[in-house]
């Protein structure tokens, strides 16, 4: 594929000194860290960044899963040229959001984040979504403080006997009101940012759960804006008093059929004020254990290549692009305890 005629593509990144201003608007961020699958970097050096990607999912079910059902050569073959392709459009990181019991491979993702040149963060935490059937047994039987130590230990000591930390937490809910499960999941999340600093992020969908799942939070000691709204789905109104809480709204399905209503979506936002807690990805990837070559793969490249030029249309300056893809990602995923 071609690279993308956007003035921001052949502009390049925001000028050193300008993302300074914007990311000084965080508090105490020149302390803060992320966490990538090769170490500790500054916030400020994630670069431009894709916040909600997948190299692989694995569907059988956490009952079944094992890291025997793919090889890493041949994942890389089929995934390196896309992650190849992103990086030559200037982008410099990449948040993989495939949880524990679902395909989770931090050696891999080491792997593909050496070759690629590309940083990669990956998480800690449990997905109830798609009825629980990715969680583990004790997730059913022990305590929101055990899961958070479990949690916990990840982050401090490695996940899976390599030196691999955690960038983030990854959940996920159902639709509908919560269970009590769910609720345990999401308040185990909470203890464990309060210990970490790592953010939540939630694969949530509907307004409603989002406000429960707030609510959940601030009554732990949780700020909002330490929670990112996955797959956030409402109307405008729904988008706007949410997002007054000071959570994240990621807009994380782009594709070629949704450019113009995401597009006018993120102009709204910016209308209201709420472009500095939006982020955008794609969803993409899932190369999948099982499926011939690995299933159909869907690359990274809508963003820049339709989504940018839309939002220029609209009015969007070079300040504004870097915003949502530079500024946001660091500012959202920089290590540090929010409280309410």
């Amino acid at each position: 594929m071609g690279r993308s005629s956007s003035n921001y593509s052949r502009r390049g990144f925001i000028k050193s000194s300008a993302a300074a201003v914007l990311f000084c608007n965080v508090p105490n961020f020149s302390e803060t860290y992320i966490n990538t699958v090769q170490g500790r970097i500054k916030p400020s050096g994630l670069g431009k960044t894709l916040i909600h990607e997948h190299v692989l999912v694995d569907f059988i079910g956490a009952d079944k899963i094992s890291s025997d059902r793919w090889e890493h050569e041949q994942v890389i073959r089929k995934v390196l040229p896309y992650l190849i392709e992103i990086k030559k459009r200037g982008f410099q990181s990449i948040v993989e959001c495939t949880p524990a019991f679902l395909g989770r491979d931090v050696r891999l993702l080491q792997k593909l984040s050496e070759r690629s040149g590309l940083q990669i963060l990956t998480n800690t935490g449990y997905y109830g979504a798609s009825d629980n059937k990715y969680l583990p047994k004790w997730a059913f039987t022990e305590t929101a403080e055990q899961l958070s130590a479990r949690w916990i230990s990840e982050f401090e000591g490695g996940i899976e006997g390599t030196n691999v930390k955690p960038g983030f937490i990854k959940t996920g809910v159902n639709s509908g009101a919560l269970s009590e499960l769910h609720q345990k999941l999401i308040k185990a999340a909470a203890l464990t940012h309060l210990k970490t600093g790592l953010t939540i992020c939630s694969h949530t969908g509907p307004a409603l759960l989002a406000t429960q799942e707030i609510s959940i939070l601030q009554k732990i000691g949780v700020s909002p804006a330490a929670f990112v709204w996955v797959h956030a789905n409402g109307s405008y109104e729904d988008m706007e008093r949410i997002g007054k809480t000071g959570c994240w709204i990621s807009l994380d399905g782009i594709s070629n059929e949704n450019i113009d209503p995401m597009a006018d979506l993120i102009h709204h936002l910016k209308t209201k004020r709420l472009l500095k807690q939006v982020l955008i990805s794609h969803d993409a990837g899932w190369y999948q254990p099982g499926e011939p070559h690995g299933g159909k793969f869907r690359g990274y490249t809508t963003i820049s290549d339709k989504l940018i030029p839309a939002l220029e249309k609209k009015g969007f300056t070079e300040n504004d692009i870097s915003q949502l893809l530079i500024v946001n990602p660091a500012n959202a995923f920089a290590i540090m305890v929010r409280r309410s």
